[in-house]
């Protein structure tokens, strides 16, 4: 899609009426056929159509009236709507249903009055009249089941074919027979022992209409992860107004707005913290278990938990434009979005009808000409059993529920994959390059070592240190200073001199301070009074004279983040290779990399160059995937096959990457490698079982070992056992 055309618009709808993978697609195929259209998907188990067009030619109007021409409804998804479309939909198919049940259910009863073992059973008289059952089909066949003869019209209509059609065909093929039986013998005496296949039409309607309901069921609950979050946001906020707090509507809230917190409530907007102190359990965006102390300055996030003290916040972005809102979005975009592997199910579903329509044809006859004698009640039986178990709706489901599943349990862990590709391609992983800073390490350097002479006592130096570096803006001084902290007083600072690149001189209570690199000792022609093996370590070292004598040694450091060796190490079993990618010294990521466990280093590389190592890498036809966190790492990020962004990253290396970490930890890198995997895995398991199901029904139907009305039961359960099987995917551990 070309974004700078400022034609292009997107729009999102909730479709009705898709009964099977033939409907997603004769809608999809439907909607890329419009002039002006850039490109429309259509996901079965969503029941959703995303498409992108051009605001010049068409407007949603035209799109939503393309789907009614095609036998379809369509509203526009709205991200708000107080009830969800489908769970409006459960309730009429549940309707439907229960009507159905009630016509089907007497006709069942005759039917097993036919049985030489149920021969016994009560069944009142006027049941086995065939007017009485004509009637009662009548209703379920073209009451009832008037949805799949229009079905059936439209997918004609259009040149294609779908469950629709199958179901259409089969129910037709048993009831107007039974219509026939009844017409010729209408005027013989004795018609209750007419065979009569009134209650097959019915019962696989109903069946039918079973099936769909808990499928439709069934498919409510993949979509759990985002109601969870959506629920989470609350519906208002205390704002202060005139300096009072007054509750408001959510919606109501602007930016700049004033906000009280109180214990226990949900933090409505992203914010920041004015004043108060607090812990706020983030784990609904983050999927960390233990709160995060807040106090003023810091950001706080819509829909996490303020969990004691009560804050004021400044509302710095409301509506959809907050850290949730976009987690929704994109996890919506990645559940609507197309796997590759779900091309195989497209094709196949599209030729797949018309190719069960003629093998039914030919089992009519070959039945009818070579295998019962003439039977025609058999013949027919046979052809009607294959049409109905063959519908491809399981196949349709296959891979759509899955990724739906799958990536709504990652986001429930802090893993956003923004596509159904980045969920399939991850699971083909076999190298992944990390960034050093804010990647494996916290991008902060950290005091590591204090190492003072004996002589000299660490209480006493330390508060003069940290005086004369609270001066100074270096990341280096702000590491020290936070290391000696717990002085809450320091001693007042008499003059202080920077100098840049080498440290920094000072009189702290009538005494000369210096805290610098060696070259700034060997200007000063101080003498460093112990050697030490920071410097070997890839540290950065300070030295510290007072009064023109050594008296400290400081290194100072990167450190590396509690989780990392773990993950690399779990990355290893699982057979990945892992690199470190970095513009810093090769002293000092050799030193990190050997920590962490990381054998291959490619250190000093420029910004400009990150890209250039990652496509060398894929011309070893590797695949590989990008873990990075800042700016200089976005080319990278993008150029690679699969692009992973810390979520504590800037804003442009989220943007280019195509998983997203939403927290600085790489054990979630791990996640998202073992979410691929299982995604994947259940995909396959889906569409192996979907194409056993209908390889092995056919043949069974064909040969007249499975009575029509069974095999609606068996076509019902295969789409409620794909589905089932995708929904396995919410409840694993990662």
């Amino acid at each position: 899609m070309a974004t700078s055309n400022t034609t292009n618009k997107e729009v999102t709808l909730d479709i009705q009426g898709m009964t099977c993978a033939a409907c997603s697609a004769r809608i999809e195929r439907g909607l890329n056929k419009l002039e002006g259209v850039e490109l429309a998907t259509v996901n079965l188990a969503l029941e959703t159509g995303h498409i992108s067009y051009d605001s010049k030619q068409l407007n949603e109007e035209a799109l939503i009236a393309k789907i009614q021409k095609l036998g379809y409804d369509a509203v526009i998804h709205k991200d708000d709507q107080e009830q969800d479309h489908r769970e409006v939909e459960i309730v009429r198919k549940t309707r439907v249903f229960i009507i159905s049940a009630i016509f089907s259910l007497p006709l069942l009863w005759t039917m097993f009055a036919h049985f030489s073992f149920t021969k016994g059973i009560y069944v009142p008289e006027f049941l086995m009249n065939p007017y009485v059952q004509w009637a009662l089909a009548s209703v379920v066949q073209f009451g009832i089941g008037w949805q799949f003869y229009k079905g059936a019209y439209y997918a004609l209509r259009n040149k294609s074919a779908n469950m629709d059609v199958l179901v259409a065909l089969g129910t037709s093929a048993a009831y107007f027979y039974s219509v026939y039986i009844v017409l010729q013998n209408r005027e013989h005496i004795g018609m209750h022992n007419l065979d009569l296949y009134f209650e097959t039409s019915a019962i696989l309607i109903t069946l039918i209409l079973l099936g769909k309901l808990f499928e439709a069921r069934a498919k409510g609950h993949s979509s759990d992860a985002i109601k969870k979050l959506i629920q989470l946001q609350p519906k208002t906020a205390f704002v202060e107004r005139n300096g009072k707090p007054l509750e408001v509507p959510i919606r109501e809230v602007k930016l700049g707005d004033i906000l009280v917190i109180k214990p226990g409530s949900s933090i409505p907007v992203d914010a920041i913290v004015v004043s108060g102190d607090s812990a706020v359990n983030e784990s609904m965006l983050t999927g960390e278990s233990l709160p995060v102390d807040k106090s003023s300055g810091d950001t706080v996030y819509a829909a996490t938990i303020n969990e004691n003290g009560t804050l004021r916040v400044q509302a710095t972005k409301v509506g959809h434009d907050t850290v949730l809102s976009n987690i929704i979005r994109v996890v919506e975009e990645a559940q609507g979005s197309k796997a590759p592997i779900q091309r195989l199910a497209d094709q196949i579903s599209a030729i797949f009808v018309p190719v069960v329509v003629t093998i039914a044809v030919i089992t009519f006859f070959a039945s009818y000409f070579f295998f019962t004698e003439g039977d025609f009640t058999q013949s027919l039986e046979r052809m009607i059993a294959v049409l109905v178990i063959a519908c491809p709706c399981a196949l349709g489901l296959a891979t759509p529920t899955s990724i739906m599943a799958g990536s709504g349990r990652a986001a429930e862990n802090g893993v956003l994959f923004k596509t159904a590709e980045a969920l399939e391609h991850t699971n083909t992983i076999d190298t992944i390059v990390f960034d050093k800073t804010g990647t494996i390490t916290k991008g902060t350097p950290v005091v590591t070592n204090f190492l003072v002479l004996n002589q000299f006592e660490k209480e006493a130096i330390i508060p003069l240190i940290a005086a004369a570096e609270k001066n100074s803006e270096h990341p280096i001084a702000t590491a020290i200073t936070t290391y000696a902290e717990d002085f809450s007083e320091l001693p007042i600072v008499q003059s202080f001199k920077a100098i840049p690149g080498q440290g920094i001189e000072a009189t702290v209570e009538d005494k000369q301070i210096v805290i610098g690199t060696r070259k700034l000792f060997n200007h000063h022609h101080f003498k460093i009074n112990c050697n030490s093996h920071f410097e070997d370590e890839g540290k950065t070292v300070m030295y510290v004279a007072i009064d023109k004598q050594h008296v400290a040694t400081i290194a100072v450091a990167d450190a590396v983040k509690e989780t990392s060796k773990e993950a690399i190490s779990k990355l290893k079993e699982m057979g990945i290779e892992t690199i470190m990618l970095t513009g810093d010294q090769a002293k000092t990521a050799t030193t990190i990399a050997n920590v962490v466990g990381i054998s291959h280093v490619i250190a000093g590389v420029l910004p400009t160059e990150k890209a250039a190592e990652i496509e060398r890498l894929l011309k070893e036809n590797r695949h590989v995937a990008m873990v990075g966190d800042g700016l200089n790492d976005a080319p990278a990020l993008a150029k690679a096959d699969i692009g992973i962004a810390m979520g504590t990253g800037t804003d442009v290396a989220i943007e280019a990457a195509d998983i997203t970490i939403m927290k600085g930890d790489l054990l979630k890198v791990v996640d998202a490698v073992r979410i691929s995997h299982l995604t994947v895995r259940n995909i396959k398991q889906n569409l192996f079982w979907a194409l056993a199901y209908n390889s092995v029904g056919i043949p069974i139907a064909a040969s007249g070992l499975l009575a029509p009305w069974l095999a609606g039961a068996a076509m019902a359960f295969s789409s409620v056992s794909v589905v089932l099987n995708a929904l396995r995917l919410q409840k694993v551990k990662i």
